[in-house]
């Protein structure tokens, strides 16, 4: 099933064609058998009619002209013939004598290979034959018993087959498929060309949000698709465009409250109270940080640049090195790929917080692959139950359910970092370490360019 996956055309218009194709062969066979049939059955006719026709005219002429008549042999016992046997032909000339009256006892049939017994084919008919001329027809020899102790023979030639009957057929196929493959291919390129143009579209509006509108052209229903897909992509960007200046309008309404609080928390005079207030303010706008880059996720304005993971990852592990924190980074060597930088950090930069928060240490390691690159971050905490990994990956989800500050965060970190991936063509995926706790992995694909 995979070979066949392998072998069969992706597109559109290769699919149509190999639809074609396969059909037109299967007719060309049927064509080819039932005139194959035709001929053989009018070979045969021409092979046996002569000799029943010979043996007809010596039996009503056998009383008229006595002694043996030319090609016809008399014998009161069974003849001995050697050869190739031909059942069909004994067939056919029994059908054949009888239905003229005849009364046959018994027929045989034998075809032998003649030789080269005329002159003409001795020296100059040997250079003929080499040139092409066509060797002696083998000889046909019809032996009937009429009576128990009367049987006749007959001789004559056996008719040559079509040298050129398959060749005929072949010629006429590849004619066949001449002229109607080539128009369907142009049909097909016009139908695919603008289904491709389509496609990479959506694709590109997928990845990135936004994408060009696709020209209009093909078909009558390839256009009203790319119509409806071109309406469609409008009203989505006007959508997504709105709810970014909703967005950009809520974060400045909150955080200038938000601003605010914590000029009047540095006016308690409780100094513990004013930590705990500082704190949460700050823990505040990281959350609301955090929603709406989550909001935003797959519209990043940030360009792509190639960059070196390894530096990228040393630059994220010394902030947090210099902040006390137990960090730690496997040497690496240079994996320069494209992606958007300050993602990549933050997406990293969470994954580490949660190793710290839930194993008290974190470890980053990168590995190149053939076809993506790995960048595994392990703890040594508790690890988490195989059954809610995928839930864990969703906004707001949390596995302690108190919602508490002190156990966590809004559980908006690892939706975060699922949908940085995405936005990159990669993946994140969670992993329970045999020895003690969790592996979460940053599989990045490699493009051509990053592969050169």
């Amino acid at each position: 099933m995979k070979l066949l996956r392998r072998i069969t055309p992706s597109s559109l218009a290769g699919q149509i064609i190999l639809v074609v194709a396969i059909a037109l062969f299967v007719a060309q066979a049927l064509n080819f058998a039932l005139l194959y049939r035709e001929r053989e059955r009018q070979l045969l006719a021409i092979a046996s009619a002569p000799a029943a026709a010979r043996i007809l005219d010596a039996i009503d002429r056998r009383e008229r002209f006595p002694g043996r008549t030319e090609r016809i042999s008399w014998s009161s016992v069974t003849p001995e013939l050697t050869g190739k046997r031909r059942p069909d032909i004994e067939r056919r000339a029994r059908t054949l004598l009888e239905e003229a009256g005849a009364n046959i006892l018994a027929i045989r049939a034998v075809e032998r290979k003649r030789p080269f017994r005329n002159p003409r084919w001795a020296g100059e008919g040997h250079r003929r034959f080499m040139h092409g001329m066509p060797p002696p027809r083998d000889a046909l020899f019809l032996s009937v018993q009429l009576a128990p102790d009367r049987w006749v023979t007959a001789e004559t030639r056996l008719p040559r087959g079509a040298p050129r009957f398959v060749g005929w057929l072949i010629g006429q196929t590849l004619v066949l498929y001449v002229i109607v493959l080539v128009p369907l291919l142009f049909v097909g390129r016009r139908i695919g060309r603008p289904l491709k143009d389509l496609t990479r579209s959506a694709e590109q509006f997928a990845t990135t949000g936004a994408a060009e509108p696709v020209q209009e052209r093909g078909p009558g229903d390839v256009r009203r698709l790319t119509t409806a897909f071109n309406a469609m992509r409008a009203r989505l960007l006007a959508m997504l465009t709105e709810k970014d200046r909703m967005l950009g309008a809520i974060g400045h309404d909150l955080r200038t409250p938000l601003a605010s609080l914590r000029v009047r928390a540095e006016s308690v005079e409780d100094e513990g109270e004013r930590a705990r207030m500082t704190e949460t303010i700050l823990e505040m706008n990281r959350t609301l940080d955090d929603i709406l880059s989550l909001a935003r996720a797959g519209r990043s304005m940030e360009p792509v640049q190639r960059v070196d993971l390894a530096a990228l990852a040393d630059a994220v592990v010394e902030d947090f090195i210099e902040l006390g924190r137990n960090v730690s980074l496997a040497e690496s060597d240079r994996l320069v790929v494209s992606v958007k930088p300050q993602l990549m950090k933050r997406a990293l930069r969470n994954l580490i917080e949660n190793a710290l928060k839930y194993g008290g240490h974190a470890h980053v390691e990168l590995h190149r692959h053939a076809e993506d690159i790995h960048i595994d971050v392990t703890d040594d905490g508790p690890g988490m139950p195989e059954h809610r990994m995928a839930e864990m990956m969703e906004p707001f989800t949390r596995i302690e359910e108190s919602r508490s500050r002190d156990t966590g965060g809004a559980g908006l970190g690892l939706a975060l970092v699922r949908a940085i991936m995405a936005e990159h063509g990669g993946e994140l995926r969670l992993s329970n370490r045999p020895e003690r706790g969790l592996c979460a992995k940053l599989v990045l694909p490699k493009m051509p360019a990053d592969q050169a």
